[in-house]
């Protein structure tokens, strides 16, 4: 994936179900890192409002890369909003913080290795 991608966070504010360590150090090496990046409170509340900030993180230029929990998961939350991801893995990337590390996710984002 391109170093021009885009990069959604979410926190998980409301499920809880992202462990807590994995969200806080994943925000603290973005930040620290200067990347750009989209913080959002909770991508399920946001599916459930139908915001329209999903169609149009979809319809960037760049490719996407979302960092929240299962890939599935994800993809169903854009769907119930009205919105599918790309299938093309060129031009969306799910990383899923309740199954990888920081260190992973981080190493994928910010090419730290």
């Amino acid at each position: 994936m391109s170093q021009d991608s885009r990069i959604l966070y979410c926190r998980c504010a409301f499920a809880q179900v992202v462990p807590q360590g994995t969200k806080d150090e994943v925000l603290q090496r973005l930040c620290a890192s200067g990347a750009t990046f989209e913080a959002v409170p909770d991508l399920c509340e946001m599916s459930a409002r139908k915001d329209p900030r999903l169609q149009s993180l979809v319809e960037g230029d760049d490719p996407l890369r979302i960092v929240a929990c299962h890939p599935r998961a994800v993809k169903w939350l854009f769907h119930a909003a009205g919105t599918d991801l790309p299938e093309d893995p060129d031009q969306v990337e799910i990383l899923n913080m309740r199954e990888q590390s920081a260190e992973t996710i981080c190493g994928r984002l910010l090419d730290e290795g």
